[in-house]
């Protein structure tokens, strides 16, 4: 974050600018500062929190203009490769005065602002709360009692004094209305400390559903105070997995659901209880699949909250992982050139990964940092799962 804050968004910066040669260099090295200042904000707000020279309320307000000022940036950048391209064909062609209108004062200020509208739309997106998306799941080792079984996936929430009371009590009560049979929250329900970010959470005690409802650590939890955060979950009535399978039974089928720590474990936080020394749990997929196998489990459902470690959690007789962390990449077209090399290639959707399926969900909340959605909403996922049909 440091390197592309301090080296490459300065440079992409003085790309956007610097061809624009009708307009005085001064100019151009000033509009280039600007927004390459705008463009790192993102990392200058969580140097300032983790530094403790600004507060979290505040800061989490302000990560919104800032990830759009970053997002603007980031559309910007094809509009001024197309830009440059259209200049060098007409620079060879001979067209000058077309040259010269691809590099003059107007058209570069005119993509920025462009770039800057379809952000805030973007930004617009993000922040609504989500729809339900109803989706069936065809599962070949589904036994026949699970044929059926209506699961509501609320990945990605992170609460936050962004995503508020109000945004929480309508993913309820959408999540509420749709009837799951079991609700489950793999990872990121919470952004900030307890203390800063409790109210914005209450309303997930209003969940509920015949087989419960069931959560998993992602890593913001680690990042936000995780001891804190767990207690406050089971103050709620929250049902948490860390490391842990519980068996359920559905009209006489086991099934075993897990949830398991995340990857992120190791790192310090601030908002530890002694910063200095790490909370939670390691991810131990092999412990949660002995419970099953002791639990002589029929169908086992993991929560794990980053895909990118599917193929080791697929070598364990899991049948469905569930998962979100990638927001679903946040911008289509951006998503398989960013998002995906860092996730193994798993951003969203379904996915067959060995002899398990792997679900990840666009998410139903959006990190404040980057509150940015093109293409890719959030939602509200309710799984239906199937056995396959034999005609």
């Amino acid at each position: 974050m440091l390197l592309f804050s301090t080296a490459v968004i300065p440079l992409l910066s003085l790309w956007l600018w610097w061809p624009a040669s009708a307009l005085p260099w001064p100019v151009r090295l000033a509009a280039a500062a600007a927004t390459a200042l705008l463009a790192s904000s993102p990392a200058l707000l969580l140097y300032l929190m983790q530094a403790g020279r600004l507060g979290y309320v505040t800061a989490a307000h302000l990560q919104v203009p800032s990830g759009w000022a970053l997002a603007t940036l980031a559309l910007a950048l094809p509009l001024v490769l197309l830009r440059d391209l259209a200049w060098l064909a007409a620079h060879l062609g001979g067209a000058a005065g077309a040259a010269r209108l691809l590099h003059g004062p107007v058209l570069t200020p005119a993509l920025l602002a462009l770039a800057a509208a379809v952000a805030a739309y973007g930004v617009w997106a993000a922040v609504r709360p989500p729809q339900v998306h109803e989706q069936s799941i065809t599962l070949p080792a589904l036994p026949p009692a699970l044929d059926g079984l209506r699961v509501a996936v609320l990945a990605d929430l992170h609460a936050s004094p962004v995503n508020d009371a109000r945004y929480l009590q309508a993913v309820v009560q959408r999540t509420l209305a749709a009837r799951p049979d079991l609700i489950v929250l793999p990872g990121d329900m919470v952004d900030g400390p307890v203390s800063a970010t409790a109210p914005s959470v209450a309303p997930l005690a209003g969940l509920h559903a015949p087989l419960g409802v069931w959560l998993a650590p992602g890593n913001h939890e680690y990042y936000s105070g995780y001891d804190a955060w767990m207690a406050e979950f089971a103050r709620l009535g929250l049902s948490v997995l860390q490391n842990r399978t519980a068996l359920l039974q559905v009209q006489g089928a086991r099934l075993a659901l897990s949830g398991i720590g995340d990857p992120v474990y190791g790192r310090t936080s601030q908002h530890n209880a002694n910063p200095a020394v790490p909370e939670g749990v390691a991810p131990d997929v092999a412990a949660v699949a002995a419970q099953a196998r002791a639990g002589k489990a029929d169908f086992h459902l993991l929560l794990a909250h980053q895909p990118k470690f599917a193929r080791d959690y697929a070598q364990h007789g899991i049948g469905l992982q569930l998962a979100g962390h990638t927001h679903g990449g946040h911008i289509r077209g951006f998503d398989r050139w960013v998002v995906a090399p860092f996730n193994n290639g798993f951003v969203r959707g379904l996915y067959q990964v060995g002899d398990m399926r792997l679900f990840v969900s666009n998410g139903a909340g959006l990190w404040a940092g980057f509150a940015v959605r093109l293409g890719v909403p959030a939602r509200i996922d309710v799984l239906t799962l199937r056995r396959p049909t034999h005609e």
